[in-house]
């Protein structure tokens, strides 16, 4: 069976508080670890008021705590947003707490506007630029490897395992050259995907860190008793993306009965889009439609995404999600 692994945004819910977001992350978390999952990752977003994990390295202390084994990690950190020293203090101080157990995945795409941008005090187009310098710093860093003149601690010498994310041919070409392990993020960016993978495998080098290409790849995943349950919790989801590419971001609403029959052909195809990369409805039907994922790809991992109103449906999606590839 293919190994699973579990993306969180750390949603905000409409009509909930940050606290519950945080505490509704940790117990999807728990219920991860002991499901099986491999790993528990947290994405970077700013200035969103439906999506908590803006502190990311935070949030996943939060996690560790909350767990025992289940490795805990980024999905990723959006590196021109900060500097390489500060993130290796920050995940070498993760892996000091959490040993052997933190992973690192590392995105180029700034996601922000002016407003952010001068929050961050950085020219964050600019700092992408300087992506590729920065990964290699910042892996040196943790690594020694090659000896700079100022050692970052915690972070020298930290277990930690980095990855490469990206939603275009541009990470998997680094992911190749550096030979790190890459994660495409097909869930919402699904375009480029196949083409992605290809070069990826295609251009590998290996390191002293991986001997061969390693590649996981992004899934929507809601599992429910019925597709029609599981496509009725997939709408708050929906919903938020709508929104989201129509201007209107905010908190992430409750399902809405038939949501799809009410939206206009280009919403309707936005979504239909999106949906190349995903699984919802029965254990069956997630079954199947995962192998049919998998057998296109060759991924060696998927990461299952997917918001719900209700955290407990999550949870529960996330346990027959891995009974039915189990099964």
């Amino acid at each position: 069976m293919i190994p699973l692994s579990v993306l969180d945004l750390v949603p905000v819910r409409e009509g909930g508080t940050l606290a519950e977001a945080f505490a509704a992350t940790a117990r999807l978390a728990q219920v991860a670890e002991r499901s099986g999952y491999k790993r528990f990752w947290v994405a970077e977003h700013h200035a969103m008021d439906g999506i908590a994990g803006g502190a990311t390295a935070v949030v996943l202390a939060h996690v560790g705590h909350a767990t025992s084994r289940i490795r805990i990690g980024s999905g990723g950190i959006m590196l021109p947003n900060h500097n390489p020293f500060t993130i290796a203090e920050q995940f070498g101080t993760l892996d000091a707490m959490f040993p052997g157990r933190i992973d690192l995945g590392l995105g180029r795409a700034p996601g922000a506007g002016p407003e952010l941008q001068r929050a961050l005090r950085k020219n964050l187009h600019q700092a992408a630029e300087f992506f590729p310098q920065d990964v290699v710093e910042l892996r040196a860093l943790l690594t020694g490897e090659p000896k700079l003149p100022l050692k970052a601690t915690p972070g020298h010498g930290a277990n930690i395992e980095l990855w490469m994310l990206g939603s275009s041919l541009f990470g998997a070409d680094l992911a190749a050259q550096l030979g790190l392990p890459y994660a495409f993020a097909s869930h919402f960016a699904p375009d480029h995907l196949d083409a992605a993978l290809k070069l990826y495998r295609e251009r590998f080098r290996p390191s002293p860190w991986l001997d061969q290409p390693h590649a996981m790849a992004a899934m929507t995943v809601f599992t429910a008793e019925t597709d029609a349950e599981a496509e009725l919790i997939a709408t708050s989801q929906q919903q938020s993306f709508v929104r989201l590419r129509t201007g209107e971001p905010g908190k992430l609403p409750p399902p809405v009965p038939g949501y799809r029959d009410t939206l206009s052909a280009p919403a309707q195809s936005l979504l239909a889009h999106i949906g190349q990369a995903s699984a919802v409805g029965s254990p069956a039907t997630v079954r199947a439609a995962i192998g049919r994922f998998v057998e296109r790809t060759a991924a060696d991992e998927i990461v299952v995404s997917g918001a719900t109103f209700d955290p407990a449906a999550r949870e529960h999606s996330l346990v027959l999600t891995m009974e039915a590839l189990a099964g």
